[in-house]
């Protein structure tokens, strides 16, 4: 699978080319990329985007996964609507071909990292909406190799909730002997028990032990809610797999959400204690301060000075708005995004890190 070379992750206005229904709560959005944006939105399987528009009159962005393998021209993402959720309610509701919004060039860790894919054995397990960025990942598995096989073990409540249910099988009849494909429903009955309701600890155990047996996998794929996920790492960790081995990506709900007020005034009183937070981005520096007591993270202090500081989950799941700190010492609040190594080499998630020293600086650039 090809390796590209990071880059920061900018914005650029793109046209809707279509808008198609998957289920009753979710569709898949294709956009055009022009020929002289091509090289900017080149991505590896299982990346993402994030889309940001006007919404109630405010700036809303949300991160999706690309669904599609990589192809020069067009970008597609899928979105399912969240009770309640902002930006997805509105997708649903407004967006049509021929809409113009911008969209973040592709970001994100949640890729293969074997040099050869001849005879690997990679297995992903998703629920839901966990499922768009493995449409990507086992489509270009299965085609980069005759050797190739992949395992998915995709849940979700019932069949009419599963996104991509033709593409799956379209996918299952072409790659019939590398491509297992098991549906797991939490509230419909399958033929065998082991497929029927939700899985839990016990569940995942017997699928461990009946479907997709460890010692055979060359790298797993997990994509879902935080208590899947979780689930599924403890128990592979607990059973010798190492964690170089797993690849993992948490979504969130539409509803729970980055705030839209990010970068907004704070009134520092006089006397009050203050953090400085220098920064470079695209080689130009800035200083922003804040006072002790908002405790603000690194992020939003940055946005009141420039509001082109890269983000897009706020929550710590995607790791758009990672920088290097290179003076001074932060903490950070919760990381599902960086490696280990990243943690060692001084990299945060800004909009997880608050100042634990007077002056902090931090390099988006590196």
């Amino acid at each position: 699978m090809a390796t590209l070379t990071r880059r920061r992750a900018r914005f650029h206005e793109l046209a809707v080319a279509e808008v198609r229904p998957l289920t009753a709560e979710s569709i898949e959005v294709t956009f055009a990329v022009p020929p002289e944006l091509q090289d900017e939105y080149d991505y590896r399987p299982g990346q993402y985007v994030a889309l940001r528009a006007r919404v109630d009159g405010h700036e809303v962005r949300r991160s999706y996964s690309i669904c599609r393998p990589p192809v020069r021209g067009s970008i597609a993402v899928g979105i399912k609507r969240d009770l309640g959720g902002l930006f997805s309610v509105w997708a649903h509701e407004n967006l049509e071909p021929g809409d113009r919004i911008d969209v973040m060039s592709p970001e994100g860790g949640f890729t293969s990292n074997l040099p050869d894919l001849a005879h690997a054995h990679l297995v992903g397990i998703a629920a839901g909406s966990g499922i768009t960025p493995m449409m990507s990942v086992a489509a270009s598995v299965l085609s980069s190799s005759p050797t190739a096989r992949f395992t998915l073990v995709y849940t979700n409540r019932s069949t009419q909730d599963v996104m991509f249910l033709e593409e799956l099988a379209d996918l299952k009849d072409r790659y019939p002997a590398r491509l297992a494909l098991h549906h797991v429903l939490s509230r419909e009955q399958r033929a065998a028990p082991l497929l029927s309701g939700r899985i839990d600890a016990e569940k995942l155990e017997a699928i461990l032990d009946h479907v997709v047996q460890p010692d055979s996998v060359t790298e797993w794929f997990l994509c879902g809610p935080f208590e899947l996920v979780a689930l599924c790492r403890d128990t592979l960790e607990r059973r010798g797999v190492p964690a170089s081995s797993i690849r993992f990506e948490l979504f969130t709900t539409d509803a729970d959400g980055p705030r839209v007020d990010r970068g907004r005034p704070v009134e520092a009183r006089p006397g009050d204690e203050m953090y400085t937070v220098d920064f470079t981005l695209d080689g130009l520096s800035s200083t922003a301060r804040s006072p002790v007591a908002a405790n603000e993270p690194i992020l939003d202090a940055a946005l009141r000075v420039r509001g082109d500081v890269p983000f897009a989950c706020a929550g710590g799941v995607c790791g758009t708005c990672r920088a290097r700190v290179v003076e001074g010492a932060v903490r950070m609040t919760q990381n599902f995004a960086l490696e280990p190594d990243e943690l060692e080499r001084g990299y945060v998630l800004t909009c997880q890190s608050h100042p634990t020293t007077e002056r902090v600086v931090v390099d988006y650039d590196v």
